[in-house]
C-alpha cells in the first residue's frame, strides 16, 4: 500500500501541473487543439465536403463549416452505424453512445471514437480524483470502493465486425483498465443489466454488504438506489451502511434540487459532493473549488469550444464565438468540435461564465428547455434559484418539477403552470407559491415585467402531487435509469398535460 500511494501521488501531482498549465495558458491550449483536430478531418469525407484543405485559420473554419445539430449529422452517423469508416472522423469507429436527451422520444447515436474515450472520459474520470485527493490529501478514497451507476448496452455485428450501442456509462464500464475494475461495483453483469427495477434491487442487495468510499452517478437515479439500500438495510442513514462514505461525484442534472435530499441521507461531516459536466457527446468541466459551485472548463480533453450568444441563438442567429471572446455573466449556448467527429455540434445546452480567468462554468439550462411564451424568457438557472429561496423560506425540500406556459384564455391572461413533488412539502402552498413567484421576479426581470399588476402573466399556478409520481412518469414513458433526465421545462405543454391527463385518468395520483 506504501507503493500504490506513493505512485498515486505522484500521477496526482504531474496531472495538477498539467492542468495548472492550460488555465495559464487556455487559449494556445485550444488554439493548438484546433489544428490537430483540422489535421485529423482533413482527409474524411466530412473533411472533404467542407474544404479542410483550404482551412488555415480559425475565421475559415466558422466560414467554411456551419453549425450543426444531431438531425444535419445524422445521415453520416448512419453510415458509420452501417460499418462504414473515415466518415465524419479519421479512426475506426465501434462504439455509439445511445441518448434519448430531454426533448426528444428518438434515440441519438453519437459516435465515440478510440481517442474520444482515452482522452476525454477515462482522462476526465482520472481528473475527478487527481482534484478530489489534491482538495482533500488526508482521504481514503482508495482504502474501499467505488460504486458506479450504469447504464446499459447491447453488441451487434456489422460486417464481421463488433459493434456497440448502449448509454455511455455502459460503454465506458465494457473498456475500463484493470486497475479501474479492482475498485469498482457491482460486477459488469449487474452494473449493465436492461432492466431498471431489477438492477436497483440487485444492485442494492449486493453494494449494501461493501465498503463504499465513493459514488458516481446522475442524483435523481442515484437517490433511488440509496433509499432501496435503506429500504433492504432497515437503516436511517446511509452512512450506518457505508461509514466511510466520503464523496459523491455527480453530474447530468442540476444538483440544487437534490443537495438536501443527500444530506438527509447522509448526515456526515466528512461527506464531499463534487459536480461535473458529462454528456455523451464528451466531458466538459469539473468542480476543482470545494466553496466555489462553478466548474474548471477542462480544455486539454480534445474538444474545441465555442459559445453562442443566448439571445442571438433565440432569435435563430447561429453565429458562435471563440473561447477567447466570451464574457462572464452571459448566458451562451455551447458548441463543441470533438475528436469524436462532431464539428461545429450545438450541444444543446446554456452555460455561463463565471470567470474568464481561469474560464469556469456553471450550467443553466437546456437550449430548448425555457418558457418564453409571453416575451419572460425563463430559463432552468432561473427557477432553480428561485425554487431554492422558497424551499429555505417555507423548510420544504422539492424532489422534482416540470413547468410550461398556460397561454392566453377567456380572461387574457397568461400564467405559468408547475408540477411539484416534496419529500418534504411545505405547510401552505400559496405561500410558497408566493414566495416562489416573488423569486423568479427577483432573478428575472423579464418575468418580473410581464407579471407587474398581472397585466400579461397571472400568478404562477401550481400542482402538487405524491411522492413518486414523477418515477411512475418516466416508468410510464419508458425512461427509467440510464440518461433520461425530468424535463424541467418547455415551451408548450406536452409533458404538463400528459402527467395530468394520466393524474385525471388514475393510471397517476395527485393529492
Amino acid at each position: 500500500m506504501p507503493f500504490i500511494n506513493s505512485l498515486i501521488e505522484w500521477l496526482i501531482k504531474k496531472r495538477i501541473h498539467q492542468i495548472d498549465l492550460f488555465i495559464k495558458y487556455p487559449h494556445e491550449v485550444q488554439n493548438d487543439l484546433f489544428v490537430k483536430l483540422l489535421n485529423a478531418g482533413r482527409q474524411t469525407e466530412w473533411g472533404k465536403r467542407h474544404g479542410f484543405d483550404a482551412i488555415r485559420t480559425y475565421e475559415d473554419y466558422a466560414q467554411q463549416v456551419p453549425v450543426q445539430d444531431y438531425e444535419t449529422l445524422k445521415p453520416f452517423i448512419e453510415e458509420i452505424r452501417l460499418g462504414k469508416q473515415n466518415i465524419l472522423w479519421n479512426t475506426e469507429i465501434r462504439w455509439f453512445a445511445k441518448s434519448s436527451g430531454t426533448t426528444a422520444d428518438k434515440s441519438k447515436y453519437i459516435p465515440v471514437s478510440f481517442e474520444a474515450l482515452e482522452e476525454c472520459h477515462y482522462k476526465a474520470g482520472k481528473d475527478m480524483l487527481a482534484i478530489y485527493c489534491n482538495n482533500y490529501p488526508d482521504n481514503h478514497i482508495f482504502d474501499g470502493m467505488s460504486l458506479a451507476m450504469g447504464g446499459s448496452g447491447t453488441l451487434r455485428e456489422v460486417n464481421n465486425t463488433e459493434l456497440m450501442e448502449g448509454d455511455l456509462s455502459a460503454i465506458l464500464m465494457h473498456n475500463l483498465p484493470w486497475w479501474a475494475e479492482l475498485r469498482r461495483t457491482p460486477q459488469l453483469s449487474v452494473a449493465l443489466m436492461e432492466e431498471w427495477e431489477s438492477k436497483i434491487d440487485t444492485m442494492a442487495h449486493l453494494t449494501l454488504k461493501e465498503d463504499i468510499t465513493s459514488i458516481t452517478g446522475v442524483p435523481s437515479w442515484t437517490l433511488v438506489l440509496l433509499r432501496k439500500i435503506l429500504e433492504i438495510s432497515g437503516k436511517s442513514h446511509i452512512i450506518e451502511v457505508w461509514p466511510r462514505l466520503e464523496v459523491f461525484f455527480h453530474g447530468g442534472v442540476s444538483f440544487k434540487p437534490y443537495r438536501r435530499q443527500f444530506e438527509n441521507l447522509i448526515p456526515s461531516a466528512q461527506m464531499h459532493y463534487m459536480e461535473t459536466y458529462n454528456a455523451s457527446e464528451g466531458f466538459f468541466a469539473i468542480q476543482d473549488d470545494p466553496g466555489d459551485e462553478s466548474m474548471l472548463l477542462m480544455l486539454d480533453y480534445g474538444i474545441f469550444y465555442e459559445f453562442i450568444p443566448f439571445e442571438e441563438f433565440v432569435e435563430g442567429k447561429l453565429k458562435p464565438i471563440p473561447l477567447w471572446k466570451v464574457e462572464t455573466g452571459k448566458n451562451y449556448a455551447m458548441v463543441i468540435t470533438t475528436n469524436g467527429g462532431l464539428w461545429r455540434y450545438l450541444l444543446g445546452d446554456t452555460v455561463m461564465f463565471t470567470s474568464c480567468n481561469p474560464y469556469k462554468i456553471r450550467i443553466t439550462g437546456r437550449t430548448r428547455h425555457f418558457i418564453n411564451a409571453f416575451g419572460e424568457e425563463v430559463i432552468a438557472d432561473n427557477v432553480e434559484k428561485a425554487l431554492s429561496i422558497a424551499c429555505d423560506k417555507c423548510n420544504a425540500i422539492i424532489e422534482e418539477y416540470t413547468g410550461a406556459p398556460r397561454y392566453f384564455g377567456d380572461s387574457g391572461r397568461g400564467a405559468h403552470e408547475w408540477i411539484m413533488e416534496f419529500s418534504a412539502p411545505p405547510t401552505s402552498i400559496d405561500y410558497f407559491a408566493e414566495i416562489f413567484d416573488n423569486a423568479l421576479k427577483s432573478v428575472n426581470s423579464d418575468y418580473e415585467a410581464k407579471r407587474y399588476k398581472n397585466m400579461v402573466l397571472e400568478p404562477p399556478v401550481l400542482h402538487i402531487v405524491t411522492r413518486g409520481t414523477f418515477y411512475k412518469w418516466m416508468k410510464h414513458r419508458n425512461k427509467l435509469g440510464g440518461q433520461n433526465k425530468v424535463p424541467r421545462l418547455a415551451n408548450e405543454r406536452k409533458f404538463v398535460e400528459e402527467i395530468l391527463s394520466l393524474i385525471q385518468n388514475n393510471e397517476l395520483i395527485e393529492n
